[in-house]
């Protein structure tokens, strides 16, 4: 599998974006998919994932509430939708897909990563 992220950008406070990840591969369907965020000098931490079906989410509490995951099989994407924005939500996006078939939250446990998309909120 291989993934692509795109919708990142410069947004104010209390703004929002959305965040897309395309996927190749015809096993698509078959990985929960994850969205992670790196700021600068911090770790890799978990931001949401989504079950391969769609039916199962599970969120990081600094965003549950504000974001939302979701994804649509039949066109290989994931999509990341972020509101009320917060400064220190700013960080390198990343989407990842998992085979586990659980719950994954641990970066070390995603076998696909994309490229990462750049989100910048300023206060």
């Amino acid at each position: 599998v291989q993934l692509q992220a795109s919708g990142g950008g410069l947004v104010q406070a209390g703004g929002s974006l959305r965040l897309s990840c395309a996927a190749s591969g015809r096993t698509f369907s078959r990985y929960g998919m994850g969205w992670f965020r790196q700021a600068p000098g911090k770790e890799r931490e978990f931001v949401a994932y989504i079950s391969w079906s769609g039916g199962s989410t599970y969120y990081a509490d600094s965003v549950k509430g504000r974001f939302t995951i979701s994804r649509d099989n039949a066109k290989k994407t994931v999509s990341l939708q972020m509101n009320s924005l917060k400064p220190e939500d700013t960080a390198v996006y990343y989407c990842a897909a998992d085979g586990s078939g659980m719950v994954t939250t641990s970066a070390h446990e995603y076998d696909y990563w994309g490229q990462g998309t750049q989100v910048t909120v300023s206060s």
